[in-house]
């Protein structure tokens, strides 16, 4: 499958080849998820507008989505493993997850392996010794992987209220705050989740407005953002991306 802008018709064409096309209804409600196609641009243009900073992002990034996923419990891995790690070293990591408890389908035409990422009961019974990262977190991912697997929390639902998912979530040793966040903006497609923990979020505030020195200083600006606060996540990392030359995303 292979996904394209077509920017005359404002629209993203997807093309499903082989086998996969016999799949074809499956993959729209999917596609509308990971790409954020049920947003209304307009309206959350108006909602962070009057805040002079995000309307000059805004300007410079018109109709900005919030980037989805094709599976939140993959989503969920890559944020535990991701935490306080490069995106290069992460990487490495998810790679040895996915050969040690994923499925090897095959190979493609160019002779790279092709692999089914793990599931939930996998990854929990998997032996992730000496993974690349500590102990505690190897533990953490797996007891999320088990709980997600005994149904317990859901997550590859997408409720219109998160908060009982975000409260079991929570309640899970070695899961906080910020993870939840992440999820819920991604993965749950929550558009107003905030990552009030999320340091490169602290530091582009306070470069925007040096006298925001504390939390309590920035939540009266981010919390006039309501409710489109993960969107203005996007315009803000995107922006330090922009200036960086980093790659865009989330």
């Amino acid at each position: 499958m292979t996904v394209h802008d077509d920017p005359q018709r404002h629209v993203l064409v997807a093309t499903v080849e082989g086998a996969a096309s016999r799949h074809i209804s499956a993959f729209a409600p999917a596609l509308v998820r990971m790409f954020d196609l049920a947003a209304d641009p307009e309206a959350i243009r108006v909602g962070l507008a009057h805040d002079p900073d995000l309307a000059r992002m805004i300007t410079a990034a018109p109709g900005l989505r919030v980037p989805g996923t094709w599976s939140n419990f993959e989503l969920i891995v890559r944020a535990i493993i991701g935490q306080q790690v490069s995106v290069k070293g992460a990487t490495t990591v998810i790679g040895r997850v996915v050969t040690r408890a994923g499925e090897l389908l095959g190979t493609f035409g160019d002779g790279s392996e092709c692999w089914r990422f793990p599931s939930p009961s996998a990854v929990a019974t998997a032996d992730l010794h000496k993974l690349g990262m500590p102990y505690k977190r190897i533990a953490t991912l797996q007891h999320v992987a088990s709980v997600v697997a005994s149904g317990e929390i859901p997550i590859e639902t997408h409720p219109a209220d998160t908060t009982p998912l975000r409260q079991a979530l929570l309640a899970l040793h070695g899961i906080g705050p910020w993870t939840v966040g992440y999820v819920g903006m991604r993965a749950w497609r929550d558009p107003d989740a905030w990552l009030e923990s999320d340091l490169v979020l602290k530091q582009i505030l306070l470069a925007l407005d040096p006298t925001a020195t504390t939390l309590a200083q920035q939540r009266l600006r981010t919390n006039t953002w309501r409710p489109w606060r993960s969107y203005a996540v996007m315009h803000l990392w995107n922006s330090l991306a922009d200036r960086t030359g980093a790659e865009r995303g989330g």
